[in-house]
């Protein structure tokens, strides 16, 4: 699949899931702005990409602020005068039960970042992607089928509203030519786990080892996959597609225990 000389831009693109999609996308041709809030790990995904491809646009930015998405659109356009791809990845995971007292807190955070951000970042980038016919992929989770840890109510509920406002748009945007899909990863090996839990190698390659045996194929994901999955969606290989969910967690969700399994509590990471 060639995306020469389109232009895609990718959000929560410092780590894992996200960074695998830029650097894919630069390798067959693309010219990629990658946006995140960790200078450093950006960097690292910028010298990435430029060794497969052209040089990617950086953008230092929080994307749950409209401030933040103006001025990564904006910046985007002023580079590359146009929008080809939008793909909305960057997202949080965080525990909270609904007695625990940061619930509302923790709620607003993850609706913020999870949502309400993909909003704000379709709502000023669409105009572009119109105009480019081009179209827009989420990146959100199996927690949108189901409940898939413990104290999550927010999280699935973040991602479940993700999966219906794609719907929603993918039929408002569909007379304009544009598509709209959604990717929904289970368990994806990044390095969500140092992040979030703090686990050292071996307590990681334990836990990774334990999911793996769990899977119903046996295995667990790699951000590459999911990239994969992406392009394909995004190329015009997928131009009769709009409105969907792919699920991509291995049969995780087929099996008895299904997106219940304590396993499954590490969900998809950007």
């Amino acid at each position: 699949m060639s995306f020469q000389d389109k232009v895609v831009l990718v959000t929560g693109a410092s780590s894992g899931i996200g960074a695998a999609i830029a650097e894919k996308f630069a390798s067959e041709g693309a010219k990629v702005a990658i946006v995140a809030r960790n200078t450093t790990k950006l960097a690292e995904v910028s010298k990435k990409c430029e060794k497969v491809g052209s040089k990617p646009l950086v953008i230092v930015a929080d994307v749950t602020t409209e401030e933040s998405a103006r001025k990564a659109v904006s910046q985007t356009i002023d580079q590359f005068g146009k929008l080809d791809v939008l793909i909305n990845n960057a997202g949080i995971v965080k525990n909270c039960g609904i007695l625990d007292e940061e619930a509302i807190e923790t709620f607003d955070l993850i609706m913020t970042t999870n949502l309400r951000s993909i909003v704000c970042f379709t709502h000023i980038a669409g105009p572009h992607i119109v105009a480019s016919k081009g179209n827009i992929i989420n990146i959100s989770s199996v927690a949108s089928l189901g409940v898939v840890m413990d104290k999550a109510f927010a999280y699935c509920t973040s991602k479940a509203g993700l999966d219906h406002f794609t719907r929603c748009i993918a039929l408002e945007l569909a007379p304009k030519g544009v598509r709209v899909n959604t990717i929904n990863p289970g368990i994806v090996k990044t390095d969500i786990i140092s992040n979030w839990m703090g686990l050292d190698k071996a307590t990681q390659d334990a836990v990774y080892d334990k999911m793996e045996k769990s899977s119903p194929l046996g295995r667990i994901s790699s951000s590459e996959e999911i990239a994969d999955l992406t392009l394909f969606l995004a190329s015009e290989k997928a131009k009769s597609i709009t409105g969907s969910s792919y699920v991509i967690d291995n049969g995780a969700i087929l099996s008895p225990s299904g997106s219940g399994n304590d396993d499954q509590a590490i969900i998809s990471s950007r």
